[in-house]
């Protein structure tokens, strides 16, 4: 059915009635209208609630419907005003006074105001809230710190810290931190995520499930008239399906590009994009039972694996070597004395004899696609084979995106000795106290879905967030790399840069060091 082909000037009604009739948007060629980006996505989004997701696929799409009270500076990760003109942070750190731009309404028509702001982090974290049963939120922790959200008048708000935060206001422009319509989310209640309502560059329309969600313009945008009539964020889980729809004219932009394909967009009638950012793909390794509750044999992994090989034969090097748990991105935080694991399938031999251990058998998660999971059916049958080649017996499990994370996520326990993972941050706190930390255990509401524990690591995470000493701040990050990188809770493999391809129509774009698209002023000609 080529529909796209169809809606012209009236786009937008016309997808939305296509939609409630059943059609697919799967099959479009040739090419799409004017007016109206059309965005290959990697996955089904799981919810367009900003509250109660975790995927930077889901992100995508929210970055461009709902505004925080700060975000990201374009091109970089320093912040800025957003719904909040200014604030002003008190002596001890602990008390965050914002400023609200006046005017500024959802796309329901009520006011983003004090109580609205007050609303949405109250619902996040207090379990007494009306509407906290709309949750779960997995990302509350990046708020944990808050103690107090008080409403001064209309358009002030004072956050009170129960101590010093450096990453606070870092977290307040990731998505997590987006502000919702308390109206729509008391009318829809747990369907929230299925109509959401933000105040962001465009507004919700439809979401066909596995066919598409259409977003249109709000031309009223508090920061400038966006350059799109519509976007349509379609999921095509398969790489070689999205380039296939981009090579043909479905699709005007797709991201994460398969590092195979890339040399088919060197022509003219394409733009090619990469841009680094705080990322790493690493292999969460069960460290509380079976053989990875070995130090030992979690290290012989790490020496198992040729991630050079993996680096630039599978992803045709559009990545590097990691060398432990923080991107090197966060450049004043890294530690650069720190070595990637050298591929050492001697030493991995000689660690497993030590530790006693000879054909043990491993089931190994895999995803056949999902955010900044690069090539993962590939990398995954490299891993397979490179462990198998030291002794280990390896079985591979494979699962859509949204199922896999609802494997991992409430952890390996029971289930598995190992699971493909990525993360992409936007502080250096952020992948560590979520995913290292003992606290962070998925029965205590974290992402260590391994089981990690150290408590010295716990230590340097807590003091590292409470410093507002940014030089403190990186010595204390730096040692609990190293200490991570021994311990190999994870088999740390590589940190990537992003890439995204468009067709030569459109205009205005570039990629993020967050790895959000932010596509406010993206016209198509």
């Amino acid at each position: 059915m080529t529909i796209m082909k169809t809606v012209g000037r009236t786009v937008i009604a016309a997808l939305a009635f296509a939609l409630s009739l059943g059609f697919t948007l799967v099959s479009v060629s040739a090419s799409t209208p004017d007016n109206v980006l059309v965005v290959g996505q990697i996955a089904e989004p799981k919810s367009l609630d900003p509250a109660t997701v975790t995927a930077v696929n889901d992100f995508r799409i929210l970055m461009n419907m709902y505004d925080g009270l700060v975000r990201y500076k374009d091109g970089t990760l320093e912040v800025e005003p957003a719904l909040a003109e200014s604030w002003k942070i008190s002596a001890d750190g602990t008390v965050y006074t914002f400023t609200l731009r006046s005017g500024i309404t959802f796309h329901d028509g009520t006011a983003v105001d004090a109580e609205a702001v007050k609303f949405n982090f109250d619902r996040m974290l207090d379990e007494s809230h009306p509407q906290h049963d709309t949750g779960p939120f997995p990302l509350s922790f990046f708020f944990s710190a808050i103690e107090d959200v008080k409403v001064i008048d209309g358009s002030t708000v004072e956050f009170t810290l129960n101590a010093p935060y450096a990453p606070f206001l870092s977290n307040l422009a990731y998505p997590t931190g987006l502000i919702a319509s308390p109206t729509a989310i008391r009318k829809s209640g747990k369907d929230f995520g299925r109509n959401p309502v933000g105040s962001g560059a465009f507004r919700f329309d439809s979401w066909k499930a596995n066919e598409a969600v259409v977003v249109s313009r709000n031309d009223d945008y508090w920061d400038g008239k966006p350059g799109s009539e519509a976007i349509v964020f379609r999921p095509i889980t398969d790489g070689n399906t999205r380039v296939a729809e981009m090579l043909s004219g479905g699709i005007d932009m797709m991201v994460e590009v398969p590092p195979v394909s890339l040399s088919k967009f060197s022509g003219s009638d394409f733009s090619v994009v990469e841009q680094a950012g705080p990322h790493v793909w690493f292999l969460i390794l069960n460290a509380k039972e079976g053989p990875f509750a070995n130090k030992l044999v979690r290290q012989a992994a790490n020496y198992a694996i040729n991630k050079k090989a993996i680096v630039e034969d599978v992803l045709e090097g559009t990545a590097a070597i990691a060398a432990g748990p923080t991107p090197p991105a966060f450049a004043w935080a890294y530690n650069e004395s720190l070595e990637p694991y050298p591929y050492d399938p001697a030493k991995a031999r000689a660690l497993l004899q030590e530790a006693g251990v000879s054909s043990a058998k491993l089931t190994f998660y895999v995803t056949q696609g999902g955010s900044g999971m690069l090539d993962p059916v590939a990398m995954g049958t490299a891993i397979q084979a490179d462990l198998a080649a030291v002794g280990f017996d390896v079985e591979i499990k494979t699962f859509e995106w949204n199922a896999f994370l609802g494997e991992v996520n409430p952890g390996l326990e029971g289930k598995a000795d190992m699971a493909e993972m990525a993360w992409m941050t936007n502080d250096p706190d952020t992948l560590p106290y979520l995913a290292l930390r003992t606290g962070a255990w998925p029965d205590k509401g974290g992402f260590n879905s391994g089981y990690y524990s150290n408590p010295k690591v716990d230590s340097l995470l807590e003091s590292a967030r409470s410093s507002t000493d940014q030089a403190e701040r990186a010595r204390l990050y730096q040692e609990m790399q190293t200490i991570v990188q021994d311990d190999a809770p994870w088999v740390f493999v590589a940190n990537w840069k992003q890439n995204a391809v468009t067709s030569d129509r459109v205009q205005n774009f570039s990629l993020q060091p967050s790895f959000f698209l932010l596509l406010k002023d993206v016209k198509k000609n």
